[in-house]
């Protein structure tokens, strides 16, 4: 096998695992092994590692992950070793991305040379881990302690262009990246002395002065995921000499791997990535998309059109009125204006973007799409009539999709001729922010056409979930029962404030009844009021909100719903009002208000997602248990350091989760259906 090749004098060595390049035991064998070879040969002044043009390297091979192969010799910091201590130059030629473990390689070589489209980073906060093998000890040293702490406390790339002036690159070039890399090194195989990252000093007083200001700056969510803290301190060691902060790093990185934080991070990370996969009981070749049509432009319209635009696809825009339609016409060019002006995009690709858009008034139109899309208000009839005009203009082989949160799809096929061609697609809104999108099957979908919904989602750069035609889907139906559940603490002792409180304690990103007030209390009175006659009377049912409708109190928009507003801000607490309401909504159950803790409040309210989730499973609703926790994190604010709430069953003592399971029983009463566990716990 031949180990590098001689360019200039200079051994360059490609690194060759496609194809992100990940540090596998193999690739980093073959590091150590080359290096050797090069440092070996008299002829070479000097060693030039480059990657491929997708990437340099993308960092651990997440596959080793839990194997022996992980720890197998050489491991990460010995490779670094050998190449910071290699007598000749060592330089690292980045094309593509250089991310985590990839990253932590450039930064233990002599000099770094770059593609100005090159995207450098260290996601590592992202698994609830730290870099492991340098990267908080050496990436300060070169960029500065605030740029440092930055970049690795967001976890987010940024291009070599950003950073060209940063201290991390000796080059940044627009072509020849092998040239330029091996001219560094010629330059630096004369110099008298080898530049290393470790032999950087760092002033004590700055990194302690960066290090403090940057804890103080932590939000309510990163305080509860101790890879923060870690980085921090990681970072304060810079201060000590550098095999001693390298050994602190390395002793916060091995206590971080098994907490159940980075655990669950690192589940999430994995079912992510099978949960935009079909079942293999379902085979299908996905039909091609190149334009979509969105009926209706109001906000949830307008959002799944951007994220059309920019995936690429043409967008067929149709609206009943002239007034209606130009006003999502303005809201979509408002984005990409907003976003030039801002200069997020060239002004160049928002005329270009706006360039794929066609606003229209006629159905006709509809003809020009491969994938039309129903964005309109939430109520059967109203879609019926619309999928009824839908199929008498749609080309045939157009696949057929409604944006409905809860109704039934197939009763939405119905009305067409051609209901293997229909599906439902369920956008999150912001549609052009939101990652989640709820891919629903139909009894008649064709196995083509769900194939085609999952390939949109990912060409949306979505995650497409697919799920069973079930009232609220996979996602509306967890989070009811949890909203429910929740409503029930206020008739038991708990005030909204309490229960949203103990919620976002946990890392929720908001309270239910916060989220409530926000979206506006008459969605859901409206739903309730047209579910009123098919309700159960011997079903425990919270009128609370009812109430509070009744009284104008429909949320943040009407200044007042669980909480009041003034000037936009949210009180701290419901005031005198809300709590009367709920008094007597306690006092006509005949229940004695008993305070909750945050921990009771946490534990019900994930109980109740747990038992549904459990029902949702026995169902088919969701084909994989491991696509809810997919979906109440993506959609639902689930913390995702606790991995949602199929993991955090997991988690639980087997015999205690099924009593307090059983214990809900009594809690809800008539009606109140078990879901069986084993289904979740295996």
């Amino acid at each position: 096998m031949t180990l590098f090749q001689r360019q200039h004098a200079i051994a360059v060595i490609t690194l060759d695992h496609p194809p992100v390049n990940s540090l596998s035991h193999a690739l980093r064998q073959r590091i150590v092994e080359a290096v050797a070879a090069a440092q070996a040969d008299a002829q070479i002044k000097g060693i030039v590692l480059v990657g491929n043009d997708k990437a340099f390297s993308a960092g651990a091979d997440v596959t080793e992950m839990g194997t022996p192969k992980q720890l197998a010799l050489p491991i990460l910091p010995e490779v670094l070793a050998r190449l910071e201590s290699c007598s000749k130059p060592v330089v690292a030629a980045i094309a593509g991305v250089a991310l985590g473990g990839g990253l932590e390689v450039a930064l233990s070589c002599h000099a770094r040379v770059a593609l100005e489209g090159a995207r450098v980073g260290l996601p590592e906060i992202s698994l609830g881990l730290i870099p492991g093998s340098g990267g908080t000890q050496r990436l300060p040293r070169l960029v500065g302690v605030a740029t440092g702490l930055d970049m690795i406390l967001s976890g987010q790339p940024r291009s070599a262009r950003q950073l060209a002036d940063s201290g991390l690159f000796e080059r940044v070039v627009a072509v020849d990246l092998v040239d330029a890399a091996c001219a560094v090194a010629l330059q630096l195989a004369d110099a008298a002395a080898l530049p290393r990252t470790r032999d950087r000093a760092l002033d004590a007083d700055l990194v302690r002065s960066h290090v403090e200001a940057a804890r103080a700056k932590l939000n309510a969510r990163q305080r509860l995921q101790p890879a923060y803290a870690a980085v921090l301190d990681a970072v304060a060691a810079t201060a000590l000499p550098f095999d001693q902060g390298l050994a602190k790093e390395r002793e916060l990185f091995l206590g971080l791997v098994p907490s159940r934080q980075a655990r669950a991070l690192r589940y999430q990370f994995k079912v992510e990535r099978e949960a935009v996969k079909l079942p293999a009981s379902i085979q299908g070749q996905s039909r091609p998309v190149r334009t979509i049509a969105v009926i209706g432009a109001g906000t949830m319209g307008t959002g799944i059109a951007i994220s059309a635009i920019d995936a690429g696809l043409r967008v067929v825009l149709l609206e009943q009125d002239a007034a209606a339609l130009e006003r999502g016409r303005q809201r979509v060019a408002d984005h990409y204006n907003g976003r030039a002006d801002a200069g997020k995009i060239k002004h160049a690709v928002a005329e270009a973007s706006l360039a794929r858009l066609q606003p229209t008034l006629e159905w006709s139109d509809l003809a020009l799409a491969d994938l039309v899309i129903e964005a309109v208000f939430e109520d059967l009839a109203v879609k019926q009539e619309v999928f009824r005009k839908v199929d008498a203009h749609a080309r045939p082989g157009a696949v057929l999709a409604t944006n409905t949160s809860y109704l039934d799809i197939d009763a939405v096929a119905a009305v067409v001729s051609r209901p293997q061609d229909l599906l439902g697609l369920h956008f999150f809104s912001p549609a052009n922010v939101m990652k989640l999108l709820e891919v629903v099957r139909g009894a008649q979908t064709s196995a083509d056409v769900l194939a085609t919904g999952m390939e949109l989602g990912r060409t949306l750069k979505k995650l497409p979930v697919l799920c069973g035609n079930a009232f609220g889907f996979i996602g509306n139906r967890i989070y009811n029962a949890y909203r429910r559940h929740c409503e029930f603490m206020l008739e038991d002792g708990a005030w909204p404030e309490d229960v949203d409180r103990a919620l976002t304690g946990m890392g929720f990103a908001m309270g239910p009844f916060a989220v409530a007030d926000l979206s506006g209390l008459d969605i859901a009175w409206r739903m309730r009021k047209a579910q009123a006659a098919t309700r159960d009377p011997r079903e425990r049912y919270v009128a609370i909100l009812d109430q509070l409708c009744e009284q104008g109190r429909l949320g943040r928009k009407a200044g007042a719903g669980y909480y009041s507003y003034t000037d936009g801000k949210q009180s701290a607490a419901s005031d005198e009002t809300v709590r009367a309401i709920i008094e007597q909504a306690s006092a006509a159950r005949g229940i004695v208000r008993q305070p909750l803790t945050p921990e009771q409040i946490q534990r019900r309210a994930l109980l109740a997602m747990v038992n549904e989730a459990a029902l949702l499973l026995a169902e088919g609703v969701a084909q994989r248990a491991s696509d809810i926790d997919v979906v109440l994190v993506q959609g639902y604010g689930f913390p995702r350091w606790e991995g949602g709430p199929v993991f955090w069953a997991q988690q639980q003592d087997r015999a205690q989760l099924e009593q307090d399971i059983k214990g809900l029983a009594t809690v809800v009463g008539h009606g109140f259906r078990q879901g069986d566990l084993a289904l979740l716990l295996g």
